[in-house]
């Protein structure tokens, strides 16, 4: 999929897979094309809410997921609390510092490097979108020594 960043480019989206285009699914687009980090769920229902107040979490969760299932949104589990999502886009991983809980964003040469090598070594395929590698930040580990 290519880069999504605008809400009209998830709604022709939408409709491309014949999905229907409700009050609250665009409540929930716009929260993530207007969002600044990678957001939980529980998040994007109260960001939703203020927008929405007759929006229920369960509504909320149901439509990250669909928009999860047509690779609209992309969810990770970095390490600590819940999974975060955020609109699909420019390819990216994540790391997470076990010292501190900052989540990074990593530029995806660096784990396609890595995802090569596991599949010529190991036969492994990387999903590397849904977990984030862990370990400590320079700042943590600076602290360490």
């Amino acid at each position: 999929m290519g880069t999504v960043q605008r809400s009209d480019e998830v709604l022709e989206a939408l409709r491309a897979h014949a999905k229907r285009i409700t009050a609250p699914k665009r409540a929930v687009i716009e929260v993530l094309v207007h969002a600044h980090d990678h957001l939980t769920a529980d998040e994007v229902t109260k960001q939703v809410q203020a927008l929405r107040p007759d929006v229920s979490p369960s509504t909320v969760y149901r439509i990250l997921e669909e928009l999860d299932d047509l690779d609209l949104v992309v969810h990770s589990h970095t390490g600590h609390g819940a999974a975060v999502y955020h609109l699909a886009g420019a390819s990216h991983s994540h790391v997470t510092c076990e010292g501190c809980h900052t989540t990074f964003e990593v530029p995806s040469e660096i784990y396609d490097r890595l995802a090569r090598e596991l599949l010529a070594t190991q036969g492994f395929e990387l999903n590397r979108h849904h977990v984030a590698l862990s370990g400590l930040c320079e700042h943590c580990r600076g602290s360490h020594s």
